[in-house]
């Protein structure tokens, strides 16, 4: 299947590893033209030299939880590349463990990490994408902001990341922008949390697969990068506002 991907120009906002690094290197396989956008410059050139093609790619260190950070991402695509057609908010992290040790920085702090990123990068994008006449926003957000799960504060985050992808796909389709929202499960990747605790304490990891994940294993990277690929895409461009889930059936919401 053609995915219509070649000669875009995509954002994938934390891709010097893991999920983003995946979707963004997925789409310069597909063909696409690729800003990947991290904090960190060595991590970053790695992810970007590893790129196969026949796409190019771009890196751009930047800290997209500020607003200057945002505007240089969405920046170094219309320098590099002319425009921007994709955007992928993939950026995000977790917080307390429990409510007891939940506090109002702390929710602060993770809302910070996820849904003001996702917002920012996308208020930034809207003039290059409503210059080429519309586009696509995903924002990756996770099954724990569609059922309880997690720590807490990254369920909120989360829900709320979902929530704005719902009202941002209602008020941008007038400019033809469709935007949409993913929720992976839980998904092993070098440096990752589940690969930490993987170490950390090999037993209690194994029970968890057993007990939660119905396939026996975690999901992969290119699992995720797969559906995001074909969701950009022009064969998904019915795919408006709501949440697309990849989980293996780990989540129990329908």
């Amino acid at each position: 299947m053609n995915l219509g991907l070649a000669g875009k120009v995509a954002v994938v906002t934390g891709s010097s590893r893991g999920i983003g690094r995946g979707i963004a290197t997925r789409l310069v396989e597909e063909g696409a033209d690729v800003v990947f956008c991290a904090r960190g410059a060595d991590a970053l050139d790695e992810a970007v030299a590893a790129a196969p093609g026949p796409g190019r790619a771009r890196g751009v260190v930047a800290d997209v939880t500020t607003t200057e950070g945002a505007r240089a991402a969405v920046d170094a695509a219309t320098a590099e590349f002319g425009g921007l057609d994709i955007l992928v908010n993939n950026v995000g992290g977790s917080g307390a463990r429990t409510t007891d040790e939940m506090d109002a920085a702390d929710l602060e702090n993770v809302l910070g990490r996820n849904v003001l990123p996702a917002l920012e990068v996308s208020r930034a994008a809207l003039g290059p994408l409503r210059e080429r006449g519309g586009g696509v926003i995903a924002v990756v957000a996770s099954i724990w902001g569609r059922e309880g799960g997690g720590s807490p504060s990254y369920n909120v985050a989360k829900a709320a990341e979902i929530s704005l992808a719902k009202a941002m796909a209602n008020d941008l389709a007038k400019h033809r922008i469709r935007v949409f929202s993913v929720a992976p499960g839980s998904t092993l990747f070098p440096g990752g949390s589940w690969e930490r605790r993987q170490r950390e304490d090999p037993e209690a990891i194994a029970q968890f697969v057993a007990r939660e994940l119905p396939w026996g294993r975690f999901g992969t990277v290119d699992e995720i990068a797969d559906v995001v690929a074909f969701l950009v895409s022009e064969r998904a461009s019915w795919v408006v506002g709501t949440c697309v889930v990849v989980d293996g059936g780990q989540s129990r919401s329908f």
